[in-house]
């Protein structure tokens, strides 16, 4: 049984003769100033998780889940990341964007545009490491006849405070996303792993002519979610972790030590 509760939802008609593609964006760029100063030599995902370096982690969830196609986006040091990745795995699709210069998230995303246009995404940022399985998830989602809106995933935090943070109804519906909120109106963090219809690059672009340099990708979620067109998932007992700080590496670490986390693409 999927150990996933849902909140809220959207329909889904019966699956075409043919379904649209889910492709995935990786976003692997930033400074990574939390892990200074490790970072000021390599790329942050590719940190070690044990044996393993932190991409190899993300890169199982998005194979697991059946994508084929992936954009990874990154900084100066795309390098390390393509000499370790090389083409991906039999079958795959993996494209290399860098991003010469950090000038936001709408930016990043947009350098992967040409790879991701007229389909359904993921966009995944890189340090989140998580044991929640999406197989499911994508196959009803790159199934659905209509544009079937987005996923958010989100997880219980004590201090909710760094996050886009979901504002729930009365019958524990997603009503609103308020992002990095002095006072949170619940302890829901969302943010990190996003599943987008079709429709995404229009929002996208609609939410930076209105935010400007303000922008954050939760301003792409709201739009979804007063549309009435957002579905959450709290990952409920699985694990996320962010691993943008030693503290959280370390924890993450002793997890694939103990073989709690998984970075190989398939799993019987």
């Amino acid at each position: 049984m999927n150990p996933c509760k849902y909140m809220g939802s959207f329909n889904i008609e019966p699956p075409p003769a043919s379904i649209m593609e889910v492709k995935a964006i990786l976003v692997a760029g930033g400074h990574g100033s939390r892990l200074h100063p490790f970072t000021d030599y390599v790329q942050k995902t590719m940190l070690p998780l044990h044996e393993r370096p932190v991409i190899d982690y993300a890169l199982g969830t998005l194979r697991r889940a059946g994508i084929k196609d992936i954009t990874i986006i990154s900084n100066q040091f795309i390098g390390q990341i393509s000499g370790h990745v090389g083409q991906g795995l039999p079958g795959e699709r993996i494209h290399y964007v860098i991003e010469e210069k950090p000038m936001g998230v709408a930016h990043a995303l947009r350098l992967a545009k040409p790879y991701n246009e007229h389909t359904r995404v993921l966009v995944y940022f890189s340090d989140n490491i998580t044991t929640l399985e999406l197989k499911e998830t994508v196959n009803e989602f790159s199934s659905s006849h209509e544009p079937p809106g987005c996923v958010l995933l989100a997880r219980e935090e004590e201090h909710p405070e760094s996050f886009g943070v979901g504002v729930l109804d009365e019958h524990q519906t997603l009503v609103d996303i308020v992002e990095k909120p002095a006072d949170p109106p619940s302890n829901l963090a969302i943010g990190g792993i996003y599943l987008y219809d079709e429709r995404f690059w229009s929002f996208l672009d609609q939410a930076v002519e209105q935010h400007g340099s303000n922008f954050s990708i939760s301003d792409v979620n709201r739009m979804y979610v007063q549309n009435g067109e957002a579905r959450l998932i709290s990952i409920g007992a699985e694990t996320w972790i962010d691993c943008g700080t030693p503290d959280a590496l370390l924890q993450a670490s002793n997890m694939a030590k103990d073989g709690k986390l998984d970075p190989t693409p398939y799993r019987n």
